[in-house]
């Protein structure tokens, strides 16, 4: 089963496999981009509400990648429907991508390429340079802001 983004109905992505995806991704869409929806839910896609126990391990995974920020509750729905239906989520997102990647989810993409690593980020101090695993309000050592960084 393909569990399909926003990105999959903008773009016009087609497969013959069975489809699903969240309600939310409808009311990201607009003009013939929400037909589209309309009408892969007409031809018998799944409309899926994850458990609130998915979505909460879903949120963890994502806070461990560094992700949790970047990621919409429309964005950790679908991560949590690819899990729990063991599906392919279909999207171009990268975010998306590395959690799912953490979590051993499925992912094809459509218009870009995908992600070649999964990435756990670091999050660097705007101030005084230090580095944190975990992203926090502020620098513990000046108080500055922090901002998101690849590790490598």
């Amino acid at each position: 089963m393909q569990i399909l983004d926003t990105s999959a109905f903008i773009n016009e992505y087609h497969t013959d496999e069975p489809t699903a995806s969240v309600p939310q991704v409808h009311e990201e869409l607009e003009g013939e981009h929400a037909f589209r929806f309309d009408a892969e839910e007409g031809a018998g896609m799944h409309i899926h509400i994850p458990s609130e126990d998915t979505v909460e391990r879903i949120n963890r995974a994502a806070a461990e990648t560094g992700d949790a920020d970047e990621l919409s509750e429309t964005d950790l729905l679908l991560v949590a429907a690819a899990f729990e239906l063991d599906g392919t989520l279909v999207t171009d997102d990268y975010a998306m991508q590395n959690v799912a990647d953490k979590l051993n989810v499925t992912v094809q993409v459509i218009a870009q390429d995908g992600i070649t690593e999964q990435r756990e980020w670091e999050f660097q101090c705007q101030g005084c340079g230090r580095t944190y695993d975990d992203d926090l309000d502020r620098c513990r050592v000046c108080g500055s802001d922090l901002q998101r960084k690849n590790p490598s």
